[in-house]
């Protein structure tokens, strides 16, 4: 199964993390199918490939509940009923 989840990098507590699909059994900062954006929680940052994301929802991918929050605040939800 696709996840669509976070994958960290950064240094020792100034943590940031790109938006990566995933298969569900590979590790946390293991290698990435597609990377899709990227969040910063120290400035609230966030760039999202909106069509490659709706794309990926499209094909089945499930995101986690961080990224599905991100993807709400940013009405990526709104533009996949549209399409």
């Amino acid at each position: 199964m696709l996840k669509i989840r976070l994958k960290r990098f950064g240094q020792k507590r100034e943590a940031s993390y790109r938006i990566v699909v995933m298969n569900s059994t590979s590790r946390r900062d293991g290698r990435p199918i597609e990377e899709l954006g990227f969040y910063n929680p120290r400035t609230k940052e966030t760039r999202l490939d909106v069509p490659g994301l709706v794309t990926r929802l499209k094909q089945g991918a499930q995101p986690t509940e961080t990224v599905k929050r991100l993807l709400e605040k940013a009405n990526v939800y709104e533009q996949l009923k549209a399409s």
